[in-house]
């Protein structure tokens, strides 16, 4: 019994560790070919938005919105997947730990990251900030 809670105490560690690291993380999105860049710290906020002047049209605003909305997307995508890369060995582990499935809630997971949205959670109708028109 007690290396199974030893082993769950270096788990919890190694998760709380990897969330720091992604919470401290940057990514950059791109939209219309990198003509808009939107840069996110790993929990979720926008940190630098830079736009082509290309871009800028006074005539055509739906357009640069539409490309910004996309650059944050592609954004929050790669936390997503650098989320689901590094919490999902953890996951496994708590699972193996565990011996069968139910694991990831126990410690946490991606949904525990500030702004993380899970997969199944992405659909414009479960996100009130998504513009449903865009």
């Amino acid at each position: 019994m007690s290396q199974l809670l030893e082993q769950a105490q270096r788990m919890q560690e190694q998760l709380m560790a990897a969330q720091q690291d992604l919470a401290e993380s940057e990514v950059t999105g791109t939209a219309g070919g990198g003509l808009v860049r939107a840069t996110m710290t790993g929990g979720g906020e926008l940190t630098d938005l830079q736009l082509d002047p290309s871009v800028v049209d006074p005539e055509d605003i739906d357009t640069l919105t539409d490309l910004i909305v996309a650059a944050v997307r592609d954004a929050h995508a790669e936390i997503q997947r650098q989320a689901s890369e590094q919490l999902g060995s953890i996951g496994g582990g708590v699972e193996g730990l565990l011996g069968g499935g139910g694991g990831e809630g126990l410690f946490g997971g991606a949904s525990s990251i500030p702004g993380a949205v899970t997969q199944g959670d992405e659909s414009p109708e479960s996100d009130p900030r998504r513009d449903n028109d865009a």
